[in-house]
């Protein structure tokens, strides 16, 4: 189980992550481009289509893709769902999807 706090920690320890307040929900941004927002109970990670098709699939009662902002990766996971390894792969990729080339580079993440 993956608690919000966990997933505070894994975005905050990624290459220029900053915190800050997006409508009622925490959000997680590299350079401005919004990687994650934070509920109290699910993460919305922005994350390549073929990772959110597959989750999505593979597990339909605890990952969704919202109506609209499906289309553009945006995937909704209940946090009580998924285990700190699956979600600290989940958040990395979500980094590497809006990280800028020159920071992917980097190799940081």
């Amino acid at each position: 189980m993956t608690t919000p706090g966990d997933i505070r920690a894994l975005a905050m320890a990624l290459p220029e992550v900053e915190e800050s307040p997006h409508f009622e929900s925490a959000s997680f941004r590299v350079r401005g481009k919004i990687l994650a927002t934070l509920g109290s109970e699910t993460v919305t990670l922005k994350l390549p289509t073929q990772i959110q098709e597959s989750l999505c699939e593979s597990d339909p009662q605890s990952v969704t893709a919202p109506a609209h902002w499906g289309r553009f990766g945006w995937t909704t996971i209940t946090l009580a769902a998924f285990d700190m390894d699956r979600m600290t792969d989940l958040v990395a990729a979500a980094w590497r999807q809006v990280a800028p080339k020159a920071l992917l580079k980097t190799g940081a993440a």
